[in-house]
């Protein structure tokens, strides 16, 4: 059978009013929490340590962009495969190979950088860095998944792993910048690569609350790709606008920054985004919803590519901090939601493979925008990296209008998904 879950904790978790002190008070929440937030922390800082590194050896955001996102298109490729190798031999079996791998490859990159190497050398150790990002979030919210099957704390359980994901960009890029601008500038990505292992390695070690594998007979039908889920292609689309904003930001700020000759600015920018996007991420958890998470994203998503669009007409710090702050407490929802939706859309045994492609979905729209915003801000003005997190949103929400009745949770869980002991899925709201 396919439960491997007691009753009791979601029991003790489900209320008519749903919240973190419920949700924390979870059965062994904490034993995975905690290594989960260490072991996710160095994702943060991997972006923003390559770009700040690379232009620093080569004087280029084109050059430092591409590298970034070369890292970054690796990992959207790799981070799906590496979910449905979760999902079908255990979250162990991945994370450590995958940080000792990424370890590696990490310190390789930055020893290359350092030594003035090609850019396609650069490129080459690009690939095994991102390929091997252990992918913490989607495992810790499937790990929330089988806590909570059928309890109302699902929702309030995906706002969470928002807000822990935004503190997580709260603190990753200062600590980069930090260490790039007042350390040495190869300090981000060293740190970052002895983190991973470290973290990685802690989070692996915690066996009870991982998720069951399961074998036998149903294995070929219950680990079956979530992408087949129309729903899922749809989230995956708007994630890439989301990312095109954390990657047209991360280049367009560090280019503003030291235009004005102010770099260690560039971390307290990104972290005031990051900061809206925590702050609205607690909202959202704390009520209790009564607009369907369909119309929630359609609405949050709007007010998120209004606000983007401002960027490019910023010039000064103020309203660089304001918007970008603005534009954090829209991603939040965005994100918030389209989480939810997996939960009701797809069967848990695919909600791993499900997660990671939603993450690397971020990861490619983030490498798309970082090449991208490094090529305008070399050849246009100053500024033009903006044009990026605008034109990405615009596209997406175009997308998911026009889509989304795909969206609608009916038995949807059968596309993917029939093996013994599946429950039906059931939306959170």
């Amino acid at each position: 059978m396919a439960s491997t879950v007691t009753e009791e904790p979601s029991k003790d978790s489900a209320s008519s009013r749903p919240g973190y002190g419920q949700l924390l008070r979870t059965r062994g929440a904490w034993t995975f929490l905690l290594p989960g937030f260490a072991a996710r922390q160095p994702f943060a800082m991997l972006t923003i340590s390559i770009v700040l590194l690379v232009q620093h050896t080569t004087g280029s955001y084109g050059a430092a962009g591409a590298a970034a996102a070369v890292t970054g298109v690796s990992m959207a490729v790799f981070a799906p495969y590496s979910g449905r190798l979760a999902d079908r031999h255990g979250q162990r079996a991945v994370l450590i190979p995958g940080v000792l791998v990424h370890a590696v490859s990490g310190l390789t990159l930055t020893v290359l950088a350092l030594a003035h190497a090609p850019l396609w050398a650069l490129f080459v150790a690009a690939v095994p860095t991102g390929a091997s990002v252990p992918q913490v979030g989607p495992m810790v919210r499937a790990r929330w998944g089988v806590k909570l099957q059928g309890s109302p704390l699902m929702s309030t359980a995906a706002a969470f792993e928002s807000v822990t994901d935004e503190l997580t960009f709260v603190v990753g890029p200062l600590l980069a910048t930090a260490l790039c601008t007042a350390v040495d500038p190869a300090a981000g990505l060293v740190t970052e690569a002895t983190l991973t292992l470290v973290g990685g390695l802690l989070f692996a070690a915690q066996r009870s609350t991982q998720p069951a594998v399961t074998g036998g007979g149903h294995a070929r039908v219950r680990h079956a790709s979530a992408l087949r889920i129309p729903g899922v292609r749809v989230l995956i689309v708007t994630f890439l606008g989301i990312g095109s904003v954390f990657g047209g930001m991360q280049v367009s700020l560090a280019a503003f920054t030291e235009s004005i000759g102010s770099p260690g600015l560039n971390g307290v920018l990104y972290g005031t985004f990051a900061a809206g996007n925590m702050l609205a991420g607690l909202v959202c958890g704390a009520i209790v919803w009564k607009v369907s998470p369909q119309r929630r994203l359609l609405v949050g998503y709007a007010a998120l590519a209004l606000a983007a669009s401002g960027l490019w007409a910023a010039h000064s710090v103020l309203v660089l901090a304001a918007l970008g702050l603005l534009i954090g407490m829209c991603i939040a929802p965005a994100l918030i939601t389209g989480y939810t939706l997996v939960e009701s859309l797809v069967p848990a045994g695919a909600r791993t493979e499900a997660f990671t492609w939603l993450t690397g979905a971020v990861a490619l729209g983030q490498a798309a925008a970082v090449t991208v915003a490094g090529q305008l801000e070399d050849r246009l003005w100053g500024g033009a990296g903006f044009l990026v997190p605008m034109g990405g949103t615009l596209l997406a929400l175009i997308t998911l209008l026009a889509l989304r009745s795909r969206l609608e949770t009916r038995a949807a869980g059968r596309t993917v998904a029939r093996g013994v002991g599946h429950r039906v899925p059931v939306a959170v709201d």
